[in-house]
């Protein structure tokens, strides 16, 4: 799930609100919804895990899934597409057949309270500084990709380091280099 720190980093978030026509339960109360920090958002890129919400599941085969929806009620779902307004983009499937939308929001986002990610203050809402279109789910998995690699490569490089000054060090290699001191003439300013 997404990871936001510092100060503002939960304000102003443009996000991504994904909805499938069947993910409302049967009176219709309550919606769920997949919502994900736009890649394009300056908090974005750097996010392995875009989505607010991502609870890990076992199937009845064992198999582990993730379900990245959070509950939300119908009158904060309408808020939503509200806030929205024309910026969404069908969600088809293979078929090519209208399963879900996508809107594109901007909110300021708060830790759920049963503790499992965040979740929209629907209180917040305006549109999103950023476009939907037909390529942006896709761009969503492309860009979490991307830190995922990212990541793993600066993983690797800091494991490395360690490694290879033991390496020196067991070698009895020593890498002392002087150090030159400049005195206050000796400095250029400006």
């Amino acid at each position: 799930m997404a990871k936001l720190q510092g100060k503002g980093a939960f304000t102003g978030v443009n996000l991504l609100a994904k909805v499938y026509d069947n993910g409302v339960t049967k009176d219709g109360k309550t919606r769920f919804i997949d919502a994900q920090i736009d890649n394009r958002d300056p908090r974005g890129p750097e996010q392995t895990n875009l989505h607010l919400v991502s609870s890990e599941i076992k199937d009845k085969d064992g198999k582990v899934r993730y379900n990245n929806g959070a509950a939300y009620s119908a009158g904060q779902f309408e808020e939503i597409v509200k806030a929205a307004g024309p910026n969404s983009e069908p969600i088809t499937n293979k078929d090519g057949r209208e399963i879900g939308r996508v809107y594109a929001i901007k909110a300021n986002v708060m830790p759920s309270t049963r503790g499992n990610g965040l979740v929209i203050n629907t209180k917040s809402l305006s549109q999103s500084d950023h476009r939907v279109d037909a390529k942006t789910l896709d761009n969503q998995f492309t860009s979490m990709k991307a830190a995922k690699e990212a990541h793993a490569a600066t993983t690797a490089t800091q494991a490395e380091a360690p490694a290879a000054e033991a390496q020196v060090q067991a070698a009895g290699l020593t890498a002392d280099v002087p150090v030159y001191e400049a005195g206050e003439e000796q400095l250029a300013v400006g």
